[in-house]
């Protein structure tokens, strides 16, 4: 990538008090993470976090607020309305009004909220509080907390704690599936995508899938961090790094997140040029070879000779439309779980047919749970914000406004397969907030 225009940290931005410390929230939550995750709060600290942000927030009015925004405030005023229809049972679902339910409505508001807080903190902190490189080194150091992660969840699978929130929450809570999967630390999901258990990676976060889409998201950030403004240390200590990453890589058996790194690729070799466009297809090439000749190819093989996943997806995907298609404006506000599955109209798991669980609905992506959740309005609205993202930051050809365009394309790719709830929406709308810090120091320095 190329060097950026102006200096990264020369521009302070106006209006705002200066203060060094204001920028802790956001170094607790990224370089923090791991110690969050293992009390028990992972992504949900975000919304811990959130507080003093708004504190910060408060004490600098007025805030500035970024172009689209108004997108984000309208999905979550439709998530509140989407509050009416909890109750309601659409047609090829069951269930009634459940406290679990209720929960998961909760906490998917209190997020979106944290989010919209994190995000115009982000954007209200000037050069000097937090500066750009900064932040993106955060999200490195994140990164490196992933793969090992990931590390721990190929070696040691069946690594798992019972965390200090979930000892002091009372079982009514604790024992909701969903927030189980939040509180619950674990190194690994075992399943069997191969036709047999295998495990998947998942430390420090939520899910299998949520550790594949984070993965890629915050590799293109360390990539920035600690290749394009790396010195020597830092350059030869990322090829260790991204060399260890393609084991859990592998490992996730994640197809989402395979077609995600390789449409990257992609996209730099066509957005970079000169030199840089020449050394990255190099090193594409180089990568592909050693990775041929390793053993992680036939594994690669495998996965892609045993998409047992595809008949569950297609099962749901066309549940959650027909479903939503009942409340096409404000949706259902949670998901519902479908009657029967891809395999048997039995309802529930039994001994004769353990593959018989009611899967949820909205659970094989984020555009499937914005459809279950808030309808077709609310998906739209999604698609509208980073759609817009792309459009307005496409001419920042800087290594950050390059990177951060990437992320908003693996979004719209990422929400046909991976839920964006819980910790990848915090990474989705750091990068929007990183894209929008971009063009505010660009504006400035046009000013000037």
């Amino acid at each position: 990538m190329r060097g950026p225009a102006w200096p990264i940290g020369a521009v302070a931005g106006r209006g705002a008090v200066a203060g060094k410390g204001a920028a802790w929230p956001i170094g607790a939550l990224l370089i923090g993470y791991p110690v969050w995750w293992a009390l028990g709060f992972g992504g949900l600290s975000v919304i811990l976090l959130a507080v003093p942000m708004a504190v910060i927030l408060w004490r600098r009015r007025p805030i500035r607020v970024p172009r689209g925004f108004g997108l984000w405030l309208l999905l979550l005023a439709g998530y509140l309305l989407s509050a009416l229809t909890l109750a309601e049972t659409p047609p090829g679902t069951y269930g009634e009004l459940s406290t679990g339910r209720v929960i998961g409505y909760g906490m998917r508001l209190a997020l979106y909220v944290a989010l919209l807080i994190t995000v115009l903190y982000l954007g209200n902190l000037t050069e000097r509080e937090l500066p750009q490189l900064r932040l993106v080194r955060m999200l490195g150091v994140l990164f490196v907390t992933t793969v090992a992660g990931g590390l721990l969840g190929v070696f040691f699978p069946g690594f798992e704690f019972t965390s200090p929130l979930e000892r002091v929450l009372p079982e009514w809570i604790s024992g909701n599936a969903f927030v189980e999967n939040l509180i619950h630390p674990t190194a690994a999901q075992t399943q069997k995508v191969l036709g047999y258990a295998s495990p998947r990676p998942e430390a420090p976060f939520e899910w299998a899938n949520a550790w594949g889409s984070n993965v890629s998201v915050l590799l293109i950030w360390f990539v920035v961090g600690w290749w394009v403004y790396g010195g020597r240390r830092r350059k030869g200590a990322s090829i260790l790094l991204l060399a260890a990453a393609a084991v859990p890589i592998v490992y996730s058996l994640n197809r989402g997140l395979w077609i995600g790194l390789g449409l990257s690729a992609l996209y730099l070799v066509v957005r970079l040029g000169g030199r840089a466009r020449v050394a990255l297809v190099g090193a594409a090439v180089a990568g592909a070879l050693v990775f041929a000749l390793s053993p992680l190819a036939s594994l690669v093989g495998q996965r892609l000779d045993n998409p047992h996943s595809n008949d569950i997806r297609a099962f749901t995907v066309s549940a959650t439309i027909a479903a939503a298609a009942h409340s096409p404006v404000i949706g259902y506000g949670n998901t519902r779980n479908a009657l029967g599955n891809q395999s048997s109209i039995t309802t529930g798991r039994s001994e004769w047919c353990p593959g018989c669980a009611h899967p949820p609905l909205g659970s094989d992506g984020q555009l499937w749970l914005l459809l279950i959740t808030q309808g077709f309005v609310g998906a739209a609205l999604y698609v509208a914000f980073f759609v817009g993202a792309i459009r307005r930051h496409w001419a920042d050809r800087s290594p950050i406004g390059l990177a951060g365009v990437l992320v908003m394309g693996l979004v719209l790719l990422y929400m046909f397969v991976y839920d964006g709830l819980v910790t990848p929406l915090s990474l989705y709308l750091i990068s929007f907030a990183l894209l929008w810090r971009n063009s505010q120091r660009s504006s400035l320095r046009n000013s000037a």
